[in-house]
């Protein structure tokens, strides 16, 4: 099998006042029960009331952030496109740009790098792969989801 082609690392810095990412009507946020514990936790709730207050389920049942109601964008993200949760923001945002379906092409690839500009800044640092692979798994784990709580192992 050959090695990714993002194993050798990629240059990457998330930009300030950017909040591209989170920007973009109609977005999903697929959360683990993971992240619904450290939300409910960063606002002082139970997980049961934090899913009821922020949260939908999709046509499947997993959980997701609900999005603003005027902007639909993400409800987390102020007026000066900063993450109101950034210490605590659902696996899914961490793991951006290193989602599965933007590293899977260099098509897509091209793409992701045209909309972040994280990419291509003057301050990047080289992510290495194997972080650059646990940011793959969280995403797709994410992905995975939940649907309901407590969750039953």
């Amino acid at each position: 099998m050959n090695r990714p082609w993002w194993m050798d690392g990629v240059p990457f810095a998330c930009q300030p006042d950017c909040g591209r990412c989170c920007d973009e009507p109609g977005g999903i946020v697929y959360l683990r029960p993971e992240d619904a514990q450290n939300l409910a936790n960063h606002h002082d709730m139970s997980v049961e009331d934090w899913l009821e207050r922020d949260c939908r389920q999709t046509l499947d049942g997993r959980y997701i952030l609900n999005s603003d109601q005027y902007t639909d964008v993400c409800i987390y993200l102020d007026e000066n496109k900063k993450c109101t949760v950034y210490q605590s923001r659902p696996a899914q945002c961490k793991s951006y740009p290193f989602w599965a379906e933007n590293v899977r092409s260099d098509r897509s690839w091209k793409r992701t790098v045209k909309e972040c500009p994280g990419l291509d800044a003057e301050d990047v640092i080289i992510i290495d792969g194997n972080t650059i692979r646990t940011k793959i798994i969280e995403d797709r784990d994410a992905t995975r989801g939940f649907r309901e709580w407590p969750v039953k192992q």
